[in-house]
């Protein structure tokens, strides 16, 4: 107790490893009640930082230029700390299989300037287990102090959703645990700083961790069920958002909707619970089930794209593809795991050229992590096909009279094509439906653009 006392007097100290999405996020809003130092191994992103430059956009410009947050890349400062948060990525590898070495690093780098006294909570999302048979040895070695007499561990699992400026840190029910009921108590006081809606006490570790890698389990589930659903009724030809929106009248029916799974938490997370599955023996079946579906889907968009291109009589090979919107969520610069890529890889199998149309995303990231660079829209001309990948509040404004200008075929000559139909008695004439558009997340209604000359297609 003497500690959250001489936390809120500002006798000690409390740091964030890890100022990304979730950790900067989390350093802001302690710095408005206590002393925060906010610690990150890259040097460029906290020069920003201190440069009053938010990259994330998570909280803005402003916030970061009046916040009393001590940047810094200088882990020998982490000493003068005696509450430690840890929020640092936990991605998979090509294999699907968890990769630790950025929480394995964070917990070396935290160990070799741990002292007695101090509490750890780890907020990066992993499997049950991971902070006490992982994080905790790695710690004591490092630190040469004794878990349970020298310092202790708790977890409270992140729950920000990047780009989401309704549920915030403050607004959302925080869990949280402790390696005993002292180390529970201060954690959940810490807490209780910043979060307005109160905290969970989880009756332990493994039961928090396991709380937070099943809550996008069972988001990636139900997400793959509606992708199913829209591979169905696309065979089937009925649209599958008016049929959602006529099952949505019933008071218990799952609002969920179909779209492309990635990120670093819904596209990630069932993984760490399916990978120590595996170890115990059991395979998973719905988990894996619905992964596969999901990771599926930019291949089923792709495909469906060059199919609508071929009955236009467009060119595959050679042709070229706008895809709008490239980040793995709307309003976020965040391009990691984004399954937008997957189009792109699909549609350059096909030989089709692609342009990437993104005012948000984080370009320097976009180049770095997949070779890709982003084309103003004002350059935009001569494509085959337009893809609305994300729904960017930029694009919602986008006019579709104006958006055929981007296309190779003008309204001038679908307006000639209807002109020489309505000449002819032909009544089994077809317009060459030159206005291909493929629209993921319904940035555009299908009457509308439909009724505008457009061939569309959405999951």
């Amino acid at each position: 107790m003497d500690l959250i006392k001489n936390i809120i007097n500002k006798k000690e100290i409390i740091s964030i490893l890890g100022l990304g999405y979730v950790g900067m996020p989390i350093a802001v809003a302690f710095a408005k009640k206590i002393d925060v130092i906010g610690f990150d191994i890259n040097e460029t992103k906290v020069q920003q930082y201190k440069d009053g430059v938010d990259p994330t956009k998570e909280v803005g410009n402003e916030v970061i230029q009046n916040t009393t947050v001590d940047f810094t890349s200088d882990e020998k400062r982490l000493e003068e700390a005696k509450f430690h948060i840890v929020a640092v990525p936990t991605p998979v590898r090509d294999d699907h299989t968890p990769n630790l070495k950025p929480l394995e690093s964070a917990s070396r780098t935290l160990g070799r300037n741990l002292t007695k006294g101090s509490i750890v909570v780890f907020e990066s999302t992993v499997y049950p287990g991971v902070t006490e048979d992982i994080c905790v040895p790695i710690l004591e070695k490092e630190s040469g102090l004794k878990c349970g007499e020298d310092f202790k561990v708790g977890y409270s699992p992140e729950r920000i959703n990047p780009g989401d400026k309704e549920h915030r840190l403050e607004n959302i029910v925080k869990v949280v645990s402790g390696m005993d009921e002292e180390t529970l108590d201060t954690i959940a006081k810490v807490y209780e700083l910043v979060v307005d809606v109160g905290v969970h006490r989880a009756e332990s570790i493994k039961v928090a961790e396991a709380a937070k890698v099943i809550e996008n389990a069972q988001r990636d589930i139900n997400i793959a069920f509606m992708n199913e659903l829209s591979i169905i009724f696309n065979k089937m030809n009925i649209d599958t958002n008016a049929v959602l929106k006529a099952a949505g009248t019933k008071w218990n029916f799952l609002k969920f909707h179909p779209g492309l799974v990635g990120g670093h938490c819904i596209g990630v997370d069932p993984y760490y619970l399916t990978y120590k599955a595996e170890q115990l023996g059991y395979h998973s079946q719905i988990i894996l089930s619905g992964r596969k579906i999901n990771d599926d889907m930019g291949k089923y968009v792709a495909e469906n794209t060059v199919k609508k291109m071929i009955k236009a009589k467009k060119q595959i090979s050679g042709s070229k593809v706008a895809i709008y919107g490239f980040t793995f969520k709307e309003n976020t610069p965040d391009v990691r795991n984004t399954r937008v890529i997957d189009i792109v890889n699909e549609l350059k199998d096909y030989g089709v050229e692609v342009e990437i149309i993104d005012p948000v995303a984080d370009q320097e990231d976009l180049q770095l992590a997949y070779g890709l660079e982003v084309t103003d829209k004002k350059d935009v001309k001569n494509v085959d096909a337009v893809i609305f990948a994300v729904n960017h509040e930029e694009f919602q404004s986008y006019n579709l009279d104006e958006l055929k200008q981007v296309y190779r075929c003008t309204e001038k000559a679908i307006s000639e094509a209807y002109n020489e139909i309505a000449a002819t008695s032909d009544s089994n004439s077809e317009i060459k439906e030159d206005l291909v558009l493929i629209d993921i997340k319904g940035v555009f209604g299908r009457k509308e653009a439909e009724d505008a000359g457009y061939n569309y297609w959405r999951l």
